[in-house]
């Protein structure tokens, strides 16, 4: 018995769970996994961005779903949250009462603002100045090339774990200047990014995850002319 004991604890030590294969990246210079990242980033359909970013001394957080027709979700400034839905051309917003009384009512709609826009969605005009802002919100490419920003010399850092998907850290300036995780299964997707500086701290999920966007039906949709934020004077 002490021998079939022995054998068996001689094989129970030599036996070592098979290495997870990656899809190599770990392998590359640190330039290279960046431009891998950002390659899939640019070339993937679809993707949700959730987080916080600090810019220009305030701070928002966005949760939004992006594809090629448009994107939905929700951004916070402050004390104030709106969803945002672009639908090919057509973008609108929707927010409580509370947030145009703090943004200004347009002027068309200044007779009873908490009747005709709390929680209703406001077409916004093409030629309304806020429509290039918002739907910055909701243009994938553009919004990832302004958020997925590392600053100084690249270094490849630890393994770790983003949503149980297995990554490779890549570090700006050591971790200063941003920490990028880039996937090490699959498509070497950036699954997580920590801005430089404190800047706040991103995910990005459902690569290439199809959904749908419609529109809201009519009798929930605000018109409100040129303007849906008025400017300052």
């Amino acid at each position: 018995m002490t021998g079939v004991t022995l054998w068996f604890g001689t094989v129970a030590c030599g036996s070592d769970e098979p290495a997870v294969e990656t899809n190599g990246v770990d392998e590359l210079p640190p330039e290279e996994i960046e431009e891998r990242a950002r390659t899939a980033a640019t070339e993937a359909t679809t993707v949700r961005l959730s987080g916080t970013v600090v810019a220009e001394g305030s701070s928002f957080r966005l949760d939004m779903r992006i594809g090629p027709d448009g994107g939905v979700g929700e951004v916070s400034m402050e004390d104030t949250t709106f969803e945002l839905l672009r639908v090919g051309d057509d973008m609108y917003m929707r927010a409580d009462a509370a947030f145009w009384e703090t943004e200004g009512i347009p002027e068309e709609l200044e007779s009873d603002p908490t009747q005709k826009l709390d929680g209703k969605y406001v077409l916004v005009s093409p030629d309304d100045p806020a429509y290039a802002e918002l739907s910055g919100f909701t243009e994938k490419n553009a919004l990832l090339e302004s958020l997925l920003v590392l600053d100084g010399e690249r270094s490849t850092g630890e393994e770790s774990e983003v949503d149980g998907v297995q990554t490779i850290q890549l570090n700006a300036a050591e971790g200063d200047g941003g920490t990028l995780d880039v996937a090490l299964e699959g498509t070497p997707y950036p699954l997580r990014l920590h801005r430089g500086g404190d800047a706040g701290d991103l995910r990005l999920t459902d690569w290439d995850q199809e959904f749908s966007l419609h529109p809201p039906a009519d009798e929930e949709v605000v018109d409100y002319g040129d303007e849906v934020l008025p400017e300052d004077d």
